[in-house]
C-alpha cells in the first residue's frame, strides 16, 4: 500500500481532513486545492492516501488507481462491495491514527471526489461508529445508501457539504442529489450546492469548500 501524502500545517495541528481522490488519479490530485486550503486553515493537517492500482471492468479491465471495481453503470453502478470495504478499512485506519496524535475525531473531516466520495459517505455513515467532523462529498454518489437506512442520533449530527457540476456526465447530478436526498430525509445537517462545471472543481467550489470548513473547524 503506498503511503498518503499528509501536508502538515505551519501552526500546530488541531484538525485533520482526510482526502480521497478519484478513479484514475492520484494522491497528488488534490494537493494544489489542500495548499490552497491550508492557507485559510493554519492548523489543519491534510492527509491524501492512494488508491490501489487494479483493474476496473467498467474501463475495458485496464489497471488505474481505483478505490473499488465498478461493473456496471446502470441502472445503477454496481460494485465489488468487498474493495469499497477494504478501501473503507483504510480511512478508518487513517482516522484512528489521527486521534493517536491527539486530534479528536469531531476534528476529523473526510472529503472525496468521484469514487472517493462513495468511500468516504459509506464509511462515515455505514461503518465508522463514532461522531466525525463532517464530510465534503464532491461529485459524488452514495451506491451503499438505500431508503431504508437508519441512522443513529450520533450519525444524524453529521454536517455534510454535497457539491456536484450541473453539466456532469460521468456522474450525473441526480446521482449525486439521490445521496443529499437520503441524507436530508434522514434529518442530516447536509447542504447542497451545484456550480456550471463538468466533472471538475472551480475556484468558486474551493471558495465554498473554505468557508464551509473555516466554520466547522473554528475555535
Amino acid at each position: 500500500m503506498t503511503a498518503p501524502m499528509i501536508l502538515q500545517p505551519p501552526q500546530p495541528a488541531d484538525a485533520s481532513v482526510i482526502w480521497l481522490h478519484g478513479l484514475g488519479a492520484d494522491r497528488y490530485d488534490f494537493l494544489p486545492v489542500a495548499e490552497m486550503l491550508q492557507e485559510r486553515l493554519p492548523t489543519t493537517r491534510f492527509i491524501l492516501p492512494q488508491a490501489p492500482t487494479r483493474p476496473v471492468t467498467i474501463n475495458g479491465g485496464w489497471s488505474m488507481p481505483s478505490w473499488y471495481d465498478i461493473l456496471a453503470m446502470s441502472p445503477a453502478r454496481a460494485i465489488d462491495q468487498a474493495q469499497l470495504e477494504e478501501s473503507a478499512d483504510q480511512v478508518i485506519a487513517l482516522i484512528e491514527a489521527e486521534r493517536e496524535s491527539a486530534i479528536a475525531p469531531e476534528r476529523i473531516v473526510l472529503a472525496g471526489f468521484s469514487q472517493g466520495g462513495a468511500v468516504v459517505l459509506h464509511t462515515a455513515f455505514l461503518r465508522y461508529p463514532e461522531t466525525l467532523g463532517g464530510v465534503l462529498a464532491l461529485s459524488t454518489y452514495a451506491p451503499t445508501f438505500s431508503d431504508d437506512m437508519q441512522l443513529t442520533d450520533t450519525k444524524r449530527q453529521l454536517p455534510v457539504l454535497c457539491l456536484h457540476g450541473r453539466f456532469d456526465d460521468v456522474v450525473p447530478p441526480d446521482m449525486g442529489r439521490a445521496a443529499y436526498d437520503r441524507l436530508h430525509a434522514s434529518g442530516v445537517p447536509v447542504q447542497w450546492r451545484d456550480y456550471p462545471m463538468t466533472h471538475e472543481v472551480l475556484p468558486e467550489e474551493i471558495r465554498d469548500i473554505a468557508e464551509w470548513l473555516g466554520h466547522l473547524l473554528a475555535d
